[in-house]
């Protein structure tokens, strides 16, 4: 029986560890930007206008004891959808900014064991280009498939890139939004037996063209302005990268279990805050499906007594009018 392949990509970036701050590693290759005179670098931070070109180096790194050869490449970055993580573009996907501009001298380089290879790199921006901050990374991909057992097996490709900040130049515009905000409550079947709670769901999107820090508030009121709820939110992406929508929940744990009111988020970035919100109405099942036949109880009731008082009209006789 053939078997069907599922290829995934496996990838690491740099992150901001002070341990490992000068690289992206996933433990047999690192890549990370070519020193300065200065000192190492942890990401790439480029500044350029629109028309003018950068050179700059990569350098691939070789942890393990025989050679390794990858595919070169630069990409676009872009947030997940699922968290919100900074993320690149494979290699097969079209590419619109850094991904497009820069290019290495060599797109495939072979590593000898424990050793490292430099690689130039050229990043030319177009005239066209939109000032504010355009984000991506190299790649150095591993383009062996490892291939697992059975009739359906994963088939995963491991990349490590280095990030690239890039800003062109012009006028910035930091500007945030919220949008769709939704609570969804999970109430027990008895009120007063068993947990209740909600969640708050809601887009955060970055409208501007530079990339954003952001910090999340909610706030929820109950009936009369009550204060039910007052925090800070950490499940947030670290970085909102321009042109980017991430949807987002939160728990709310706790959550009145018969209650209305309103659902605030407030969203701050440098330069930058935005409000949205949605009423709520909480309602135990139990409640709500007595509330629900005694209605209906009601309008059947009222329905059969108005048929009951409405008077019966009977047909009065014709006048006969005499033949002469």
């Amino acid at each position: 029986m053939r078997k069907l392949y599922v290829l995934l990509l496996s990838l690491f970036l740099a992150t901001a560890a002070p341990v490992s701050a000068h690289a992206a590693d996933n433990g047999s290759w690192s890549v990370y930007p070519a020193a300065s005179q200065i000192a190492a670098r942890p990401y790439f931070y480029l500044s350029a206008d629109p028309g003018q070109s950068i050179d700059d180096k990569v350098v691939v790194t070789n942890k393990t004891a025989r050679p390794l050869s990858f595919r070169l490449y630069a990409a676009d970055a872009y947030n997940t959808a699922r968290d919100g993580g900074f993320a690149v573009r494979t290699v097969a996907e079209k590419q619109r900014g850094v991904g497009a501009w820069a290019r290495p001298a060599k797109s495939r380089v072979t590593v000898p064991a424990h050793g490292k290879v430099t690689v130039p790199f050229t990043l030319s921006v177009p005239e066209g280009a939109e000032p504010g901050d355009h984000p991506g990374a190299l790649v150095a991909l591993d383009e062996r498939v490892d291939k697992g057992d059975g009739t359906v097996a994963l088939g995963v490709q491991r990349a490590v890139a280095a990030r690239i900040y890039l800003r062109v130049g012009g006028p910035t515009v930091p500007a945030i939004a919220v949008e769709d905000v939704r609570v969804s409550h999970h109430q027990p079947l008895v009120p007063g037996l068993g947990d209740s709670g909600a969640t708050v769901s809601y887009t955060l999107r970055n409208t501007g063209n530079v990339t954003l820090n952001p910090k999340v508030e909610l706030r929820a009121t109950g009936l009369f302005g009550r204060t039910l709820l007052s925090r800070e939110l950490a499940r947030i992406p670290g970085e909102l990268l321009p042109g980017q929508r991430v949807r987002l929940s939160e728990p709310w744990d706790g959550a009145p279990q018969l209650d209305w009111g309103n659902v605030k988020l407030t969203a701050t970035a440098k330069d930058t805050r935005e409000s949205a919100s949605a009423g709520f109405f909480a309602l135990p099942w139990l409640v709500a499906v007595v509330l629900g036949a005694a209605a209906a109880v009601g309008v059947t009731l009222f329905v059969r007594s108005r048929r009951t008082r409405t008077p019966v009209v009977q047909p009065q006789p014709r006048a006969r009018t005499p033949v002469t």
